[in-house]
């Protein structure tokens, strides 16, 4: 087994990592191996990337020979274990799966229960749609940051390089089975800025404006939108935009604009008890029967869940679920659902800061 470390001169990620925990107890985690199962292949590199006296450095474990697997496992345990959160990129479906095996197949302890995981995969593929790749893979997500790698190879195409390395000791073989794991490390490094779109959807946003406009669309039709100015919890590191169910969103930096139809019309609100209910199609609405039963029998009916209504004429905002009650809709069958804009409403900058979290929730999912 040899071990290599490198410092990475004047680098430092462009995230707050304290935003995860203390930067100095985050242990970036990749590994390398001839196969998927643990049992069937061999562990060949371990590497990390960490913190430590206001630098970065690159640490790898390398098995010289197939028998040095249980050596590199039993060092980076002890080396890890000054570290409270284990960083990866998709380390919960491979990396971490397999280390457990690995230590269960040689009888040693394993101690991944003790840290908390963060993987980066996992946070940010949910909003794949919402940045425009086509998938979340590392390599796809460095290219989408304008990462450059050294490295030309996949993981599959440097397991003949550790077979032919185990063979002949060759250093560019060598050379090119370290450069490929410390270009994973350094690229996860790279990636963490893409993190502050899971703290979009997942942090609070604060808003500093809050306005109504009006203006003419393409047909000519005069339409009405309400205007979100937003704080946005994590510099983006790259400009975004998304229109869904005709809400956009544009973010760039710190700041976001969200623009959300506001439609002036006259909506329904359904009673669920409609059985209590008697519909008078003459005024097209429905009363409760402790009221209604004093109406001409010759002018009611019994209501049913799709005449058991009120009109209302007002401003409304959309919502994909139910987001807030009263809710209204344009028919009984309609799938679109809204909620009345009132005059209390506009002034609850809080509730405007919750209602374009979930607007934002919404459009990640409706690609």
């Amino acid at each position: 087994m040899r071990t290599f470390n490198q410092i990475l001169e004047n680098f430092m990620p462009q995230y707050p990592l304290e935003k995860i925990a203390a930067p100095e107890k985050l242990l970036f985690l990749d590994i390398e191996t001839t196969g998927f199962t643990a049992k069937n292949s061999s562990l060949y590199l371990i590497g990390t990337a960490y913190l430590d006296a206001g630098c970065w450095h690159i640490k790898q474990w390398f098995a010289e020979t197939y028998n040095d697997e249980q050596a590199m496992l039993t060092d980076f345990f002890s080396f890890a274990s000054g570290f409270t959160h284990l960083v990866h990129f998709n380390g919960n479906n491979f990396d971490l799966p397999y280390l457990a095996q690995k230590c269960e197949q040689f009888g040693l302890p394993c101690h991944l229960d003790r840290f908390t995981g963060i993987d980066i995969y996992r946070r940010i593929s949910p909003y794949k749609f919402f940045l425009h790749v086509p998938n979340c893979k590392q390599k796809t997500l460095e290219e989408l940051l304008g990462i450059e790698r050294e490295d030309v190879y996949s993981g599959g195409d440097l397991i003949g390089v550790y077979h032919t390395y185990v063979k002949t000791r060759d250093e560019q073989a060598l050379r090119f089975l370290l450069l490929h794991n410390h270009d994973d490390m350094k690229g996860m490094l790279q990636l963490l800025p893409l993190l502050s779109f899971y703290d979009l959807f997942n942090c609070p946003l604060t808003v500093k404006k809050v306005q109504a406009n009006h203006f003419v669309d393409y047909h000519g039709h005069d339409k009405a939108e309400l205007l979100m100015k937003l704080e946005l919890p994590t510099a983006l590191p790259l400009p975004v935009s998304n229109l869904s169910n005709g809400c956009y969103f544009s973010g760039e930096d710190d700041e976001g604009i969200l623009k959300v139809p506001v439609y002036e019309e006259e909506m329904k609100y359904f009673y669920s008890n409609y059985k209590d209910y008697y519909y008078l199609p003459e005024e097209d609405t429905a009363l409760h029967k402790s009221v209604a039963s004093f109406v001409d029998k010759n002018h009611r009916v019994q209501a049913s869940a799709a005449t058991c209504y009120t009109r209302k004429t007002s401003s409304f905002l959309p919502q994909w679920d139910l987001f807030m009650e009263p809710f209204f809709k344009r028919s009984y069958k309609s799938k679109d659902l809204f909620f009345e804009l009132t005059d209390e409403m506009k002034k609850d900058r809080a509730l405007f800061a919750r209602y374009a979290q979930y607007l934002l929730s919404r459009m990640a999912k409706t690609y």
